[in-house]
């Protein structure tokens, strides 16, 4: 029997939920800015990245294997010391000449490590805690897991950019400055072409043509000259997207980036889908009536970047360009175009054209700045992958002295293949075997049904233009009230929600945590039905919803927990959070099409209704009233 050791909750519950977090951002996130930086195609990327989720998938699924093998302890701390060395592993395996295979192999890896020390973490944080601890700290939890997503997202990337910056040619700077008030006018790429550069000293990126003043207004068709010198009238939008691909070409020909043209519609393509007679029939009775307002276009502009010196034969000097400050409204494009490109001997001269989309509800002049670093970009990543490795390494030597021995913490005898498997379904079979288990999954299912509708469509809503039902938000202002103020909405609900659960427990929160989570879902209807407020209104609102999301959230969280207790209470709990993907990724599937189909106002009245659903299966939950709070122990 293992001695037990106690240790308070502050020093292993911060770093362990932090630890959990970054693995799924580096495997998920990282992966596929790393591999973009690198080169990769976008297909490629698309295809093999998509797949890395698989793991927290089905880890419901080997889940019992934690609870059969070893404690949860020695699973943490092994998946802790795994990850370590995998991801030392991606670090010099970077350099290398098969890097993506290699690479793309040990993230598989620490995925499924990854999913394993979930499944082990939060069973170790059920067996470590008391039922009131567990209440108290399940917010903290939560908060530092986005923490370390922010950190994976953030730090880790300008990590990245800092050492690409610091290892190549002086970086160079695009800045694109946008004034409502200036006039349109269409782009002269000769006027790029032929501007004079410097072309003494040390070898350098020159930017031509950015610094221009562009408008937001665009007109509703333009004059565009033909190669055989004849005029031809056609709308923006057209002309818009011929400059898009005539970028895209003009790159791809001077060998710069690769470039794969858009498929034409042609008459054999497949006929658009008609909406079905349910589709119809709904739109009909239920949708919103609003008259059909015109598209407004984005206008756009050009830039170029060029070296002034040729490189030494066989010198390839590679160009990243990235969006640096400034307005996230002005959109460099880099789903359809690179933003990548490769400069030696034969291409030097050649201006690598980069492509801006300006959002057209820009209502005040507005700038951004955008860098292209030339660096070591297998280094840099190398860097970001090295200290990611020697994280893992310190926490996992810290978690060795600062995870506790839990009493219940002990090594099981050794079993035959035949016990495993019997055990091994005995831990699926025993789930079902739960009391109210029908009703435990529908929780898990409906508790939530509000919310995953609603959390597909904010972002829409708020970017969408007011004729079309929408505030119509920036891009900038979308960053900042669902980036910023909703994520601190969501965090302090969270960890109120927690507190409060651990003065009172589970039961004597539940109904106010599942209003919570209903009431605040009329934020949206307010702001449908009143769409002309200020931005610190839709501040005010966005945070009131996202607080009542992440404090109604608690209950949810802990009624996994309570219902996970029992002999295999980590796989149990794993199988739980299988049910609660599900009950977010349904609903939020058909999302899209209800809101298209009846409009913003009605579909945020329909989350409303959904909200019955949240409050009617709290009716039949049989809580114990004691769990989650705080038992007052006598001393002798």
């Amino acid at each position: 029997m293992s001695q037990v050791k106690k240790r308070n909750p502050w020093f292993w519950i911060p770093t362990l939920y932090f630890a959990q977090g970054l693995p799924y951002v580096a495997v998920m996130t990282i992966s596929v800015i790393m591999y973009k930086r690198l080169g990769i195609s976008n297909t490629d990327i698309a295809l093999y990245t998509g797949w890395l989720y698989l793991p927290w998938v089905i880890k419901p699924f080997w889940s019992p294997f934690v609870d059969i093998f070893r404690t949860k302890r020695w699973w943490t701390l092994t998946m802790q010391w795994i990850i370590a060395f995998a991801l030392a592993g991606i670090a010099f395996t970077i350099p290398t000449p098969l890097f993506f295979q290699t690479t793309l192999a040990i993230f598989w890896l620490v995925g499924f490590t990854s999913a394993t020390h979930d499944i082990a973490a939060d069973g170790f944080y059920m067996l470590a805690l008391t039922e009131h601890e567990q209440s108290l700290y399940v917010g903290i939890r939560s908060t530092f897991y986005r923490i370390a997503t922010v950190a994976g997202q953030g730090l880790l990337v300008i990590v990245a950019g800092l050492v690409e910056t610091g290892t190549g040619l002086p970086p160079v700077n695009v800045d694109v400055n946008v004034d409502p008030a200036v006039e349109w006018s269409m782009p002269d790429l000769t006027a790029i072409t032929s501007t004079e550069a410097d072309l003494s000293g040390e070898m350098q990126f020159i930017t031509l043509g950015s610094t221009q003043p562009v408008s937001t207004k665009t007109p509703e068709k333009v004059f565009h000259r033909k190669a055989d010198g004849t005029v031809d009238t056609m709308a923006f939008s057209a002309y818009a997207a011929m400059m898009r691909d005539s970028v895209g070409r003009m790159n791809a020909a001077a060998g710069l980036a690769p470039y794969t043209a858009p498929v034409e519609n042609t008459a054999s393509a497949a006929p658009k889908e008609e909406p079905s007679a349910f589709t119809l029939w709904l739109k009909e009775h239920f949708g919103e009536k609003r008259e059909a307002a015109g598209k407004a276009n984005n206008n756009f502009a050009i830039a170029a970047v060029r070296l002034t010196q040729k490189p030494a034969p066989g010198e390839k000097v590679v160009l990243n360009v990235t969006h640096k400050s400034g307005d996230q409204s002005i959109h460099l494009e880099q789903d359809r175009l690179s933003t990548r490109f490769e400069f030696d001997e034969t291409n030097w001269n050649s201006p690598a054209y980069l492509y801006y989309e300006i959002d057209h509800k820009l209502s005040a002049p507005a700038s951004a700045s955008f860098e292209g670093a030339s660096g070591n970009i297998p280094m840099a990543w190398l860097v970001v992958f090295a200290s990611l490795s020697a994280f893992f390494f310190v926490v996992a030597v810290y978690h060795s002295w600062a995870l506790p021995t839990p009493e219940a913490n002990h090594v099981e005898r050794k079993r035959t293949a035949a016990e495993i498997m019997q055990e091994f379904g005995s831990t699926f079979k025993s789930f079902f075997q739960k009391k109210q288990i029908w009703v435990a999954i529908a929780f898990m299912l409906l508790y939530r049904l509000p919310e995953a509708q609603l959390v597909k469509l904010i972002n829409p809503f708020l970017l969408d233009p007011v004729d079309h039902g929408g505030l119509g938000l920036t891009t900038g202002e979308v960053g900042l009230v669902y980036g910023t103020v909703g994520i601190i909405g969501l965090t302090l609900g969270g960890i109120i929600g927690g507190i409060a659960a651990a003065r009172g427990g589970l039961k004597k929160w539940l109904w106010p945590m599942a209003w919570s989570m209903s009431l605040t879902c009329l934020t949206f209807v307010y702001l449908s039905y009143v769409p002309t407020h200020s931005l610190t209104v839709i501040n005010i609102c966005v945070f009131i919803e996202q607080f009542g999301y992440g404090f109604g959230f608690t209950a949810y969280m802990l009624y996994l927990i309570y219902f996970s207790e029992g002999k295999h209470k980590t796989a149990h709990y794993a199988i739980c959070t299988g049910f609660m993907a599900l009950g977010m990724m349904l609903p939020g599937m058909a999302a899209g099409w209800l809101q298209e189909t009846i409009g913003y106002r009605h579909f945020f009245i329909w989350t409303m209704i959904c909200c019955a659903a949240t409050i009617g299966v709290c009716a039949f939950l049989k809580i114990d009233p004691s769990f989650g709070k705080k038992i007052e122990k006598s001393e002798d």
